[in-house]
């Protein structure tokens, strides 16, 4: 029985990375898994996703996917869903159609809040519909648990105003562990 899976962690937790490993497990074992983003997400080009540690792989936009037939999506072993976050409330319920319905199982990975500690639309839906909820875990500068996304404003420090979405910025976050996150502590100097 497929099952709808959502993968969270901070940025720099190596999500991009684990969805890439895993469609590379499928590969490896003869079953073809499909890996899909938002289209809003260019930061690694057009139809393509990249992680930190240099992993790559094409992809298909979230729209490519719906514009398929469940006849077209049976064929896959498994929907792999990068950046997550950035996908509506409605798309996400397409992807609950695709679990029980067409009964291919969804791995989806992203982001569980944003900078100001608020969810992101597609997470909030995840959080509430999927059968399989598991933290990707990294560690804020104090060895802590990492659980929130800072923002750094031009001067280098944690700012908790602006827009929600700002991507090709990776180099203006750092996962912090909630105290530090709420203190803008970027490091024990401070």
């Amino acid at each position: 029985m497929a099952k709808l899976y959502f993968r969270y962690g901070v940025m720099g937790s190596s999500k991009t990375a684990n969805a890439l490993m895993v469609r590379y497990n499928y590969e490896e074992r003869g079953q073809e898994a499909l890996l899909v983003k938002p289209t809003v997400d260019q930061r690694d080009g057009a139809r393509f996703v990249a992680s930190r540690a240099g992993l790559s792989h094409p992809c298909i936009y979230f729209s490519d996917l719906q514009a398929m037939t469940d006849g077209e999506i049976k064929r896959y072993a498994c929907i792999i869903v990068d950046e997550a976050q950035f996908l509506t409330k409605e798309e996400v319920q397409y992807l609950t159609h695709l679990v029980d319905d067409v009964n291919v199982p969804v791995i989806c990975y992203g982001l569980r809040a944003d900078f100001r500690g608020s969810f992101f639309p597609g997470s909030q839906e995840l959080m509430a519909c999927a059968d399989i909820i598991e933290e990707i875990k990294t560690i804020c500068w104090c060895g802590k648990k990492a659980t929130c996304n800072a923002r750094l404003d031009a001067a280098g420090r944690v700012t908790k105003m602006g827009e929600q979405v700002m991507l090709g910025t990776n180099d203006r976050y750092i996962a912090l562990c909630r105290k530090h996150w709420k203190e803008g502590r970027l490091s024990p100097d401070e």
